[in-house]
């Protein structure tokens, strides 16, 4: 029997309407948008299900995450000897990235994929690069934390994009790296695990794997093509870190005598598939190269600014018609309404002026909507397209892959229809999120998740655990751990 949701303000097709309804069949799939006028005449043999007090909204992607980085949330804020970089923090990650075994990989994720879900995602992308044991080497099943990881987003009911990730060495001319000593696989090693793990999921509808290099610093030239050769033949996206810190243009200047942007689209590596992370330090020549591949800029403001990484260029992405996504990378915060925002609020510090993206988007006559729609589907449908997922419009025939708000939290009273959208991106919290639907099935009412509580213990005992496990190998790359 199809369902007829009837919330007070509904948010579908890129606008809200007052009164109108979705209609979603049993197989959780979009029918129709209903028009107030056409609700009463309705036949009688549909679900109906009153939302009084409630705004209905595609739910959002989360297009960049990497789960193991939250078990040192709030570790790593403090200035170190010497000052404090992203140089600096990686180090302080890869102590992280040594603990999590499979077990306590699952209870990690699945602390973080709860988090996700009460901020109102719906789909995740895990960037996933954790592939050996503590010592380097290779599980019984070579994706054993994958598994983990598929199996936590299973577990909660979201959808997931497992981003297999290949890194192949340190970075040009650099000995291999302890700390990434987990990280580790050799080219036909990862693709033959890659294949593995994409053929043991292609039938479950909710699960999507791709491919992701890591970076041009932790994959030669030479192990790129084959990569996107497989993303290509499989119809599979493809993600990787791009010009997050200009050191790593640097390096790529002195190994290949161009930026990475730059070199990847001279090789052809850059498509509609394609996914940059971060893309901060580009210039206008290499933004016209991402608009000509189709690609999608991943841009993490949350993470971005907790690390200094620099302020995304999204007003010369806009005026060049690139679609953006977000993500909450480092889970310094998960917190999909602030990475919307800042994406502005961060331009508007940089030129002291207000609305500098939709002045950009109008400029280029790419976008008559405002702003708060503009950023919408930058967290909706432009995250489901780069993860490869039909999603994100609540249209007929999409995915009722939703989430409602409450009209009565504080931060949105007195919101309605022609305010929605910028009230939504500029004031919500996660703690407005009531409801979050995947396929037509809740996996969040009333705020919390059927096994939150489980969730939130597990995760207790795991950061305890790494928090001994700190203090009993303060080197933990110069030994063998148990």
């Amino acid at each position: 029997m199809p369902t007829l949701y009837q919330p007070e303000i509904l948010y579908a097709e890129g606008h809200a309407q007052a009164g109108s309804a979705l209609l979603v069949g049993d197989d959780g799939i979009v029918e129709r948008i209903v028009a107030p006028d056409e609700i009463s005449s309705l036949t009688s043999d549909i679900r109906r299900v009153a939302m009084p007090g409630r705004a209905l909204l595609p739910a959002f992607a989360n297009v960049h995450s990497h789960s193991f980085q939250r078990l040192f949330r709030g570790c790593a804020e403090g200035r170190r000897a010497g000052g404090d970089t992203f140089w600096t923090w990686r180090e302080q990650m890869y102590r992280a990235a040594a603990f999590a075994d499979p077990d306590q990989m699952y209870s990690i994720a699945r602390a973080v994929f709860l988090e996700m879900a009460q901020a109102g995602t719906s789909l995740v992308g895990e960037f996933h690069y954790v592939h050996r044991d503590r010592n380097g080497r290779v599980y019984t099943n070579p994706n054993a934390l994958a598994e983990s990881i598929l199996a936590a987003a299973r577990s909660l009911g979201l959808r997931i994009t497992l981003l297999r990730t290949a890194y192949f060495r340190a970075g040009f001319n650099l000995a291999p790296h302890p700390g990434q000593r987990r990280f580790y696989e050799q080219p036909d090693e990862y693709l033959a695990n890659l294949d593995s793990l994409a053929a043991a999921h292609c039938a479950q509808p909710l699960v999507r794997v791709g491919a992701a290099p890591h970076s041009i610093r932790a994959v030669p030239l030479s192990s790129f093509h084959p990569i996107a050769e497989w993303t290509r033949k499989h119809a599979r996206p493809m993600h990787l870190h791009i010009s997050e810190q200009p050191a790593e243009n640097e390096a790529s200047l002195r190994e290949f005598g161009a930026t990475p942007v730059s070199l990847l689209a001279a090789e052809g590596l850059l498509d509609a598939r394609t996914t940059l992370v971060h893309a901060i330090h580009i210039t206008e020549a290499e933004m016209e190269q991402i608009a000509s591949a189709r690609a999608t800029i991943c841009s993490c403001p949350t993470t971005e600014r907790n690390l200094g990484d620099g302020i995304f260029p999204a007003d010369l992405a806009a005026r060049l018609g690139v679609p953006i996504a977000f993500g909450s990378d480092s889970q310094a915060q998960i917190h999909p309404f602030e990475d919307a925002r800042q994406l502005e609020y961060h331009l508007r510090l940089r030129d002291r002026e207000r609305g500098v993206l939709d002045g950009s988007a109008r400029e280029a006559w790419r976008n008559s909507q405002p702003i708060g729609a503009s950023l919408i589907e930058a967290m909706t449908a432009n995250g489901y397209r780069s993860l490869g997922f039909a999603g994100g419009h609540l249209a007929a025939g999409e995915p009722a892959d939703f989430l409602t708000l409450r009209l009565d939290a504080i931060e949105l009273l007195g919101a309605d229809a022609a305010s929605l959208a910028e009230q939504v991106v500029f004031a919500a919290s996660p703690s407005a999120v009531d409801a979050v639907y995947v396929q037509g099935r809740p996996i969040l009412q009333d705020g919390e998740h059927a096994e939150s509580a489980s969730i939130r213990a597990e995760y207790q005992q795991v950061r305890r655990d790494f928090l001994r496990f700190q203090q009993q190998f303060p080197d933990p790359f110069r030994e063998v751990l148990p």
